[in-house]
């Protein structure tokens, strides 16, 4: 069996990204959301080693959809996590995800027009996504439906914003426009420019 996934650590104090995402909101998020779904990935693991080892795969649609949803829900909140930094902490975005942004989307406030646009939009619970297509070498914005609908396979999650009502509800209520407002301002363009440098390193697979 593979190693179990485990519930990474804040990178900062509960209430060090307020007053734009409260601290009670992200003690609920981290400490009872997130670990539901590494409990849920690491459940559905065991259930798929159980029926390989009894050779009884009966339920391999069910729990493949599963290990398919708390896996994707546990590394996209991974990635929210580092995504964010206390204001004034986060820094630009870097030289290369400039230039990038700027070829793409035409600059960085219509690529930001356009994620917004997307996690505002998605259907139900979902996130926007920023992503690098190492297949052309494109930045590309997503909207992910439950945590694993909608993807493109090859695209690497660079940023991400969690659309779900559990990560603002206690603060915006049903105000979504409103929190992904208040998001921008503690986006982590350090961590971002940083992912987006490694992802340019893969090749592509044409």
């Amino acid at each position: 069996m593979p190693a179990e996934y485990t519930l990474p650590a804040l990178p900062y104090s509960y209430d060090a990204l307020e007053p734009h995402l409260d601290g009670a909101t992200l003690k609920l998020h981290h400490d009872f959301h997130h670990k539901g779904y590494v409990d849920g990935a690491n459940a559905a693991m065991k259930a798929l080693e159980e029926a390989r080892a009894a050779g009884d795969f009966k339920l391999v649609d069910h729990w493949s959809k599963k290990l398919a949803f708390h896996a994707s829900g546990h590394l996209l909140h991974s990635l929210f996590w580092t995504n964010m930094a206390p204001v004034g902490k986060g820094g630009t975005p870097s030289k290369e995800l400039a230039a990038a942004v700027n070829s793409f989307f035409g600059d960085l406030e219509k690529m930001k027009a356009q994620l917004t646009a997307a996690a505002k939009t998605v259907e139900g619970s979902g996130w926007g996504v920023l992503g690098y297509n190492p297949f052309d070498q494109s930045l590309v914005v997503l909207q992910a439906e439950n945590h694993e609908k909608k993807a493109i396979w090859s695209v690497v999650p660079l940023l991400v914003v969690d659309v779900w009502e559990h990560a603002y509800y206690l603060k915006y209520q049903n105000r979504r426009a409103d929190f992904i407002a208040a998001w921008w301002n503690v986006v982590n363009w350090d961590d971002v420019s940083r992912r987006f440098a490694k992802a340019r390193q893969l090749k592509g697979l044409s």
